[in-house]
């Protein structure tokens, strides 16, 4: 298993996130040292973005909007509009606040998936980052199976993972997702501060037999 380590820099709010070697080490985190990045709308660009190998770059936040009558689920867009990206693989990311889809979310993606590409931009997949409790994973893995089953071939789908996975929950669980998902980026980190025992979860990520990043936080 080869061990990415994903970095999460953030200002008032959570804005990009770079790739580190598995060798490399710091005591301090640096963006100058990582690759891929995170880019949230409403921040300030930075110019180590130019030499970013991989892009997640937010594109919408799906809900649910409850009315007198119903509940619906829709999809707020969000981060930058559409662009051409020099010299970076393209993921889109979307914050996710339910799993009950409507029929109308996936084609939506869909179609923001064939405007970047068609933007010239080298467009790998979609990153889904939704908090799935540690509990509810078997939930979670059917879902994350019917959004695998619309996504066309050549994407690749990427989500967020809790760092607490692989210590409490059921690891033949966490690990089915080796057949459904391409990575997974462990959280380390709460809200803007990195969670304060961290490294006591590090050792349990060896169980994992999905590729899998560590979100780490900047300086």
């Amino acid at each position: 298993m080869i061990l990415r380590q994903l970095t999460v820099i953030k200002a008032i709010a959570m804005t990009i996130a770079l790739l580190l070697p598995c060798s490399a080490t710091a005591a301090v985190v640096k963006a100058a040292d990582y690759s891929s990045f995170w880019i949230w709308g409403g921040v300030k660009s930075q110019p180590i973005l130019s030499q970013a190998e991989n892009l997640y770059i937010l594109q919408g936040q799906i809900v649910e909007k409850r009315t007198l009558n119903k509940t619906l689920t829709i999809l707020v867009a969000q981060g930058m509009p559409v662009a051409r990206i020099k010299n970076s693989n393209v993921w889109l990311a979307y914050r996710v606040d339910t799993l009950h889809w409507s029929p109308e979310i996936m084609p939506i993606i869909l179609l923001r998936l064939k405007q970047w590409q068609l933007s010239g931009n080298p467009v790998v997949g979609i990153q889904i980052d939704f908090d799935a409790k540690t509990k509810h994973l078997q939930e979670y893995l059917s879902f994350l199976k019917q959004v695998r089953k619309q996504l066309p071939k050549g994407y690749r789908l990427s989500i967020t993972g809790l760092l607490d996975w692989s210590s409490t929950g059921d690891i033949k669980t966490i690990n089915r997702l080796n057949t459904i998902i391409d990575e997974v980026v462990v959280q380390t980190y709460q809200g803007r501060k990195t969670i304060s025992n961290y490294n006591v979860y590090l050792t349990a990520l060896s169980r994992l037999k999905v590729p899998f990043k560590i979100g780490l936080v900047q300086n």
